[in-house]
């Protein structure tokens, strides 16, 4: 079975070879942009590898694996929009290079083109990729949702904050490893397992972006740390530092994440002494580790060469092991 590496090399390889050009240009050309921004490609790798895992042959699994990564892109465009977001990845963000209305006419188009890519399956297994593909949209826009409100809600609990990254981030990379479980022939059952894994995991990898964000060197995480904190993001450090303070903590904490006028290094280095003193880098560190436990009990559960799983048990390491 390929490694993540021979499998991340093919993608890109085959993404590049895709023509997303047409006209109107200004409909096309922020999708070729998009696309350039990289990005670990982590969805794809993991349909083709689970597709692989059960047919020896991730090719059959391109087509979906390139409609994942086109979804996965189409949100980014949306959610930047959502969140008047100037930078994504180094690079300015679509609405910001040219305007909203292009943005959300070229996410919109990104979407379809998901779908004309997910539909090149076998007819015996397409009602199936489909049903996962729909569910997962509409869950992923849930998400959004919830996540939009959280942002004037200010007694969000861990449960629902968990919920919320669950739909927004989790269930994509379910999908991911279901979608191509499926093209390569395993049972519904096995395709579960594997769905339940890559959520699991994706749980994990939210979680380990929030504490990057925070408590990232920065030397390895590529930028300033403190950015949630700045625009007042309400992630999982923040959450449970509410529900394990005291009274007058939890106010200064509410009181620092509704400041507008206040320096920014001064509000980074009041939080994060905060964080530290309720030992909130330990609590997500653990809470990581709870999830990333409970993905491996489910990948446990595939029917699989244990070689073959030890792969799939690297990929998530370094997914919620990673320091940038």
């Amino acid at each position: 079975m390929k490694n993540y590496e021979q499998l991340i090399n093919y993608f890109e390889h085959q993404l590049e070879a895709q023509n997303f050009s047409g006209e109107p240009g200004e409909l096309y050309e922020p999708i070729s942009y998009t696309l350039g921004y990289g990005g670990k490609r982590i969805r794809p790798v993991l349909t083709l590898m689970a597709c692989e895992l059960f047919c020896g042959d991730a090719e059959r699994a391109l087509q979906q694996s390139i409609a994942i990564e086109l979804f996965h892109n189409f949100t980014l465009i949306h959610d930047d929009i959502m969140d008047n977001a100037p930078i994504r990845r180094g690079k300015e963000t679509v609405y910001r290079k040219w305007n909203g209305n292009i943005a959300i006419l070229s996410g919109d188009t990104l979407f379809a083109l998901a779908y004309q890519h997910a539909q090149q399956a076998n007819k015996e297994i397409l009602y199936d990729i489909l049903s996962v593909f729909n569910q997962t949209a509409i869950e992923v826009c849930e998400g959004q949702q919830f996540d939009l409100n959280y942002e004037t809600n200010n007694l969000v609990s861990v449960d629902e904050y968990i919920n919320m990254i669950r739909l927004k981030t989790g269930v994509l990379f379910g999908a991911s490893l279901k979608i191509g479980a499926l093209i390569g022939g395993a049972s519904i059952a096995e395709a579960d397992n594997l769905y339940q894994f890559g959520v699991n995991i994706g749980l994990g990898f939210q979680l380990k972006d929030d504490l990057l964000d925070t408590f990232g060197n920065e030397s390895i995480f590529g930028k300033k740390t403190g950015g949630d904190i700045v625009t007042n993001k309400k992630t999982f450090l923040y959450i449970k530092a509410l529900e394990c303070s005291d009274a007058p903590t939890q106010q200064r904490l509410v009181y620092l994440y509704n400041m507008v006028e206040i320096d920014a290094a001064t509000k980074i280095k009041e939080v994060k002494a905060i964080f530290n003193r309720l030992e909130i880098e330990k609590m997500t560190t653990n809470e990581i580790e709870k999830f990333y436990s409970r993905g491996m009990e489910f990948l446990d559960k595939v029917n699989i060469d244990e070689k073959n799983k030890e792969i799939l048990r690297d990929v998530a390491s370094k997914m919620v092991e990673r320091e940038k």
